[in-house]
């Protein structure tokens, strides 16, 4: 790496460390005022639990060299536990900057499940989660797609390789169907399809948060690339167009389904559009790009009233935005991919895609499982209706005595259109 590319990977690596900020306020302003500072918790956290693990041992299970099989393609090896040489080799600047930018990744697609927990988990629970999650899921996936050695990465077929350029199997395919097996576990919250008032309380707040994870995405997507060339400025094209494009497939169904255009709506499109470029903008024209945008608006918009039908409780959309919008882009790809699209392309990617799907949901499930039944997963019943903010933190996120007059729930009750909050009731235009 030349000390310009240096320069702007590190460059990247600050956007997308303020992409799980992003989050917060994204998922916080989605959910009651009475929890929103929990969830914002959920998310913040993820920064020192990840950062921590990743010095001590998750860079060298994910990055550290399968040498001649040792780890079977699963993870690396434990050269560099504690960065320990990290400092000493004459190419350590370079490592340093890939494992800089490699954290933020880390950080981020723990929170992402956050999303689905909303309101009704033990944050002790939550910590516990993380930590084991990353380190018996997160870690070995990255390697398997990125790492030296990797299985996914080594997969071949007719000279083909898979295409994953920033994260659709390892960061939103893994962290989505991880949400859904949680949240399998804990079920769903208390008054959930009954309780009218879960809705946003501060919609201005998600299209804050949304718009920081579109600015820090383009840290995301394009430092990917780990240079600044050609590839770079078309991953960096492909983001904007691709997401642009998935905020209007979103609000047409929306309109056409509901009978409006919501704020939450344009935000979530937008989300929906970052994640399915994510792993195939490098290799895709703006073309090619558009029409992932487009499908996985529109799907994603689909995708989100399944809970409603199926009976699960994804509280923020996780499975929804983050599941289906994974697959979606990691899928076309296998035909849009501008030299190797075809069958054989689309065969590769839906092994890996299945491959990560199997291997989450069932570890995840199993780890859910050993939380609920030792120190207990789900808040208790009280702290739940309460609201978590004053059981776990000892705080609010707004102190409506000092504003002369209103409840918490009237002054920060934000009634969004129910088309997009329920998915089954149509209001007008």
């Amino acid at each position: 790496m030349e000390a310009a590319d240096i320069a702007f990977v590190v460059i990247c690596a600050a956007m997308v460390m303020l992409m799980t900020p992003g989050l917060a306020f994204f998922y916080g302003g989605m959910i009651r005022v009475k929890s929103a500072l929990n969830m914002l918790m959920m998310c913040f956290i993820a920064m020192g639990i990840s950062s921590v693990l990743w010095v001590l041992y998750g860079w060298s299970l994910a990055f550290g060299t399968d040498v001649n099989g040792e780890g079977g393609g699963i993870f690396g090896n434990l050269d560099f536990v504690g960065f320990r040489g990290m400092l000493d080799l004459d190419n350590s600047p370079e490592l340093l900057t890939i494992a800089l930018f490699q954290l933020m990744f880390a950080v981020l697609t723990p929170a992402l499940i956050s999303g689905a927990l909303a309101e009704r988990v033990k944050f002790s629970a939550w910590v516990l989660f993380i930590a084991v999650w990353v380190s018996i899921v997160y870690f070995p996936v990255a390697h398997w797609v990125w790492g030296e050695g990797g299985w996914i990465g080594g997969l071949e077929i007719d000279g083909r390789e898979v295409i994953d350029f920033a994260g659709g199997t390892a960061v939103h395919i893994n962290a989505g169907i991880a949400a859904l097996a949680v949240v399998l576990v804990i079920g769903k919250r208390i008054g959930f399809k009954k309780d009218s008032g879960m809705r946003p309380h501060n919609l201005p707040m998600v299209l804050l948060g949304a718009a920081l994870l579109w600015f820090g995405w383009f840290g995301f997507n394009a430092g990917s690339e780990l240079a600044a060339n050609g590839t770079t400025a078309l991953m960096a094209l492909n983001t904007m167009v691709a997401t642009g494009t998935a905020v209007l497939g979103w609000l047409i169904y929306e309109r056409l389904r509901y009978g409006a255009y919501t704020t939450l709506g344009a935000a979530s499109g937008a989300i929906g559009g970052l994640v399915a470029i994510t792993p195939a903008g490098a290799d895709v024209t703006p073309m090619g790009a558009m029409a992932i945008g487009l499908v996985s608006g529109a799907v994603c918009a689909w995708a989100v009233g399944l809970k409603y039908k199926l009976g699960y409780d994804d509280s923020l959309d996780v499975v929804g935005v983050h599941l289906v919008g994974g697959l979606i882009g990691t899928l076309m790809v296998g035909f849009l991919a501008i030299e190797v699209g075809g069958f054989a392309q689309f065969a590769l990617q839906a092994i890996a895609a299945a491959a990560v799907l199997v291997y989450s949901f069932v570890v995840t499930l199993l780890l859910a499982l050993a939380i609920k039944h030792t120190i207990g997963f789900r808040a208790e019943e009280d702290a739940e209706l309460t609201g978590l903010d004053q059981v776990y933190h000892a705080e609010s996120g707004y102190d409506f005595s000092q504003s002369g007059g209103g409840s918490a729930a009237g002054s920060a009750g934000v009634q969004a259109p129910a088309a997009t909050q329920t998915g089954e009731k149509k209001v007008d235009a």
